[in-house]
């Protein structure tokens, strides 16, 4: 805790970030424009004192006694008549050069009898020329005599003003510009700040980026899956949940089981619903937003192999004690009989016990190849007889052996369920009851069929039978995990088959 207010007592608040910025904006935006402002008047101030500076140039270029100065090399001449032009035309320096570009006349004692730099101009030519020398404005114009003769060149010049001494007439209109600037900006900068901070709860941009990445680091390290949906879009999805249903961020639902799409969507409501994908068994929690919804996922996919195999342990447990109890009444009644002398009808017992366990037997092992299948149906002969059920097979029920053990557990586990959900289906509805079971080949596909003399599955529930997961005893076992047919779905699909029900007949292809 004190590392964290240590942290936020170094942030610098919004408003102030703000004002910082736009400050530093306006700066630039006025610098921006005296710069523009500068090029535009050193640019007229070329222009209009060139021309200027050349009328200058030509006007003493043309005085007689220019000439006469150059040709007699009179350099009290030549100084008299050029202090003169800078007097009377307000030019910063006139300078007079003879022919041989030795300057004769300039207003610095020191260029005297100097070499005079010609650079790009086209005087000494016969030609007026115009530029810019340094900071000053020049213009040079050729003295000529009479046969066209050049004898020296005359440049006037004028030095530009900086940027400071432009702006120096207008100190009280950038004055009361930058102050107005300034202003602005200051008052900008708190309202943006205080808009922006009623729209972010008053949070300042270091705790809002915190916040943030406390948030990714809670969604990286939950082990559930969480997906935030906006409409039938993805919004954010941590790992988890990206490994369990193979999303990401911006994708639709539209590709998703129609189940999984319902649960994500809002279409099915409740808590804990339950959805096989992929085949894993998932628990959907959705909890409605403002911006949206968030929805949480649980994997019960081991959780739920725990409770098949202690399912398939109960079921085992409970035939174990269908038959020690079958067994302990028919050795009672061997007893009673012996102590009764009753020796031949001890004999016509055993006989007819005997032939009924082998028939039964017998059967299984004539009508079905496949070992895992035979042995599940003669299990589940003890619990239907316990339960006062006939469990008894089809005419035309046969199946050979596959030699895939992967498709002799599967088998197990769609008959298995189906067979058991038929007996919870049928026992306690009197003595008649009865679950017919018929599975054959047929054109490359195992067909299984198990009907039973309950009262069935209402049309309506259908296809919801599978969806939802639950099973033909859910309304007498309201707490039961409701996953048996859901599992029955999820085998025969990855198999590239399908499961139907019509009534009380469950219709299984496995391919």
């Amino acid at each position: 805790m004190r590392r964290r207010r240590a942290v936020r007592g170094s942030r610098r608040p919004l408003a102030r970030q703000f004002l910082v910025w736009q400050l530093v904006v306006v700066v630039i935006l006025l610098a921006a424009v005296a710069a523009l402002a500068a090029v535009q008047s050193h640019s007229a101030f070329e222009e209009t004192q060139g021309r200027r500076m050349l009328s200058v140039a030509e006007d003493v270029a043309a005085t007689p006694g220019i000439r006469a100065g150059l040709v007699e090399r009179n350099v009290d001449l030549l100084a008299s008549f050029a202090r003169s032009a800078e007097n009377l035309s307000g030019a910063d320096r006139v300078v007079v050069v003879d022919a041989g570009r030795v300057v004769r006349s300039s207003p610095d004692p020191a260029e005297l009898g100097t070499a005079f730099e010609v650079g790009e101009s086209t005087a000494f030519a016969g030609r007026a020329w115009t530029g810019e020398q340094g900071r000053s404005v020049v213009a040079e114009v050729p003295v000529v005599v009479e046969g066209g003769e050049v004898v020296g060149v005359v440049s006037a010049g004028i030095r530009a003003p900086t940027l400071f001494e432009a702006l120096a007439p207008a100190r009280g209109e950038v004055a009361a510009l930058l102050g107005l600037a300034l202003v602005l900006g200051v008052g900008g900068s708190l309202l943006l700040a205080r808009r922006v901070r009623r729209q972010t709860l008053g949070l300042e941009p270091a705790e809002i980026v915190e916040l943030v990445q406390r948030r990714e680091a809670m969604l990286l390290g939950v082990k559930e899956g969480v997906v935030g949906l906006d409409g039938g879009k993805v919004t954010l999805i941590n790992p988890a949940a990206h490994a369990l249903l193979g999303l990401r961020v911006g994708d639709a639902l539209d590709g998703l089981d129609a189940r999984l799409r319902d649960v994500l969507t809002g279409a099915v409501r409740g808590e804990d619903q339950v959805v096989v994908h992929g085949g894993r068994v998932l628990v959907l929690n959705r909890n409605e937003l403002d911006a949206g919804a968030v929805v949480t996922l649980r994997d019960r996919t081991e959780l739920a192999a725990l409770q098949d195999r202690l399912d398939a342990s109960r079921s085992l447990t409970d035939t174990l004690r269908a038959q020690a109890h079958e067994f302990t009444n028919r050795l009672h009644t061997i007893a009673g009989l012996t102590e009764l002398g009753e020796h031949d009808e001890v004999r016509r017992f055993v006989s007819g016990v005997v032939a009924a366990a082998e028939g039964w037997r017998r059967e299984v092992v004539d009508r079905v190849a496949e070992p895992a299948v035979a042995a599940l149906l003669v299990a589940k002969a003890s619990l239907a007889q316990e339960r006062g059920v006939e469990l008894r097979f089809a005419a035309g029920a046969h199946l050979d052996a596959s030699g895939d053990p992967a498709l002799g557990g599967d088998l197990v586990t769609v008959l298995g369920n189906l067979v058991d959900n038929a007996l919870d289906a049928v026992s306690g509805r009197g003595p008649d009851g009865w679950v017919e079971i018929d599975i054959a080949e047929r054109e490359g596909a195992v067909h299984v069929r198990v009907r039973d003399s309950g009262p069935g599955v209402a049309s309506d529930l259908a296809e919801e039978v599978f969806r939802h997961g639950f099973t033909t005893k859910a309304a007498e076992s309201p707490g039961g995990r409701g996953l048996g047919l859901a599992l029955v779905r999820e085998v025969c699909l990855r198999r590239s088959g399908s499961v139907a029900v019509s009534g009380s007949t469950f219709t299984a292809v496995l391919a």
